[in-house]
């Protein structure tokens, strides 16, 4: 067994493309990098991309070790963002997109019905190529796919049928029970041919990584293969990036709760503004990332702050400028598997949380067991005001309101889950 392993990533989102998918492998890799692992990753061409967001400060992230090579691709997202009128690509579940006009549905039906899995499919013949050119020149011992976009996962589909490489899947969101699907107008036979597909990867893949158990059952329950197959590798934080951060001192007449990442319209706020009624002139609020139209007029009597999307290293600033961060799941189907990015960066700030979601869910239990923060309920706004009420007396009295840096909340330190992969690919390959 040589010491060495060699991995091939099939990435989409990389940096310079902003978001917790390519946080998760960016920094999966730095560590893996520093531990014997030769790391290759293939990903389109910045200049080409559709990406949602952009983060020009994870390009500074990327290690020199780290081989990156990028292709052309073929899409329709620019042409949807010109035809349209838009300034930017769709988002996730059409967050930035409220009230679509009559050709903006006509994209939607073609892009369900015609673009399957994705609009980015036309990125993997060329992501294709180049790896059968790696592959075919250089010893790799595993091609991992990650997703979304889940078209990236047909690569390693095809290139599992054609070279019987090794390959994990690493499939990051729902596929085919995705929350925002059914705002797709998709036929019968649209809908069965990408059931079709995420069949074959979770079928014929050698291992699938998933980041919440309610995603790993979901997966679990489709197709004729070995469950065991699927692991669970969470999102995470990296505890290097907090080091070092200047903190602004927050007024102490007011309490500031920071909220970071995407709103869309399917986000319940009703239980946090009844909350707030009380309140409002003794809280602050802070919202980085993208807030739907209907969710920003909701919260405009509390005179919040949004800040729209900023850099990765001034969200962290942000987290630990804040009192309390607040975490809305959306009310949703399979929402209880919900783990976003931010829960992890919330947990390495050593700030409590506020989580509004399942209590039964994957989100609350990772912030009961690290003894984060409250879980409340959809319609639990009486408790969360008394929350709000602990919170501001507990300031007022000059208490610190962090949570300490336990064993618990390190278990998701990328370095520690960087671990947990490497341990996958020696299960693989040997």
């Amino acid at each position: 067994m040589k010491d060495e392993k060699h991995i091939l990533l099939i990435a989409y989102y990389w940096p310079p493309s902003g978001g917790a998918g390519v946080q998760r492998w960016l920094k999966m890799l730095k560590y893996l990098s520093q531990d014997n692992v030769k790391c290759t990753v293939i990903t389109v061409d910045p200049k080409l991309a559709s990406y949602p967001i952009l983060d020009e400060s994870l390009v500074s992230d990327v290690p020199n070790n780290i081989r990156v090579v990028t292709t052309k691709t073929r899409e329709p997202l620019n042409a949807y963002k010109k035809m349209t009128n838009s300034k930017e690509s769709p988002y996730a579940g059409f967050a930035n997109e409220s009230n679509p006009s009559l050709l903006k549905k006509f994209a939607r039906w073609v892009r369900a019905n015609f673009f399957i899995p994705d609009a980015r499919k036309g990125w993997n013949k060329f992501a294709y190529r180049k790896a059968i050119e790696i592959i075919s020149t250089e010893e790799v011992d595993t091609v991992i796919t990650t997703s979304p976009p889940h078209s990236t996962q047909l690569v390693g589909l095809k290139l599992k049928q054609k070279l019987n490489v090794h390959w994990i899947a690493d499939i990051r969101d729902p596929w085919t029970d995705i929350y925002y699907s059914k705002l797709f107008p998709q036929m019968k036979w649209a809908k069965k041919k990408d059931e079709n597909y995420e069949n074959q990867v979770l079928t014929e893949s050698d291992n699938v990584i998933v980041v919440s158990e309610e995603i790993k059952s979901l997966f679990a329950r489709k197709g004729s293969f070995s469950k065991d197959k699927i692991h669970v590798i969470p999102n995470g934080f990296d505890p290097v990036d907090f080091e070092g951060i200047e903190l602004s001192p927050v007024p102490e007449s007011s309490l500031k709760i920071t909220y970071t990442g995407t709103i869309s319209e399917q986000y319940p706020m009703d239980a946090f503004t009844n909350a707030l009624e009380e309140v409002k002139d003794q809280i602050t609020l802070t919202f980085v990332g993208k807030v739907a139209p209907n969710v920003i007029e909701k919260l405009q009597p509390f005179s919040p702050e949004f800040k729209g999307y900023i850099p990765h290293d001034e969200s962290l600033l942000e987290l630990q400028n804040a009192d309390v961060l607040l975490l809305i799941i959306p009310r949703i189907e399979n929402n209880k598997g919900i783990l976003t990015g931010k829960l992890f960066e919330y947990l390495g700030s050593q700030k409590p949380i506020i989580l509004i979601g399942p209590p039964d869910g994957d989100a609350a239990e990772i912030v009961r067991q690290c003894q984060s923060g409250r879980i409340f309920d959809y319609h639990e706004s009486s408790q969360i005001n008394v929350f709000f009420h602990e919170l501001i007396e507990s300031k007022k009295k000059g208490r610190a309101l962090t949570t300490p840096l336990s064993e618990e909340i390190q278990k998701y330190s990328r370095k520690n889950q960087a671990k947990l992969i490497k341990q996958l690919l020696y299960m693989v390959i040997d």
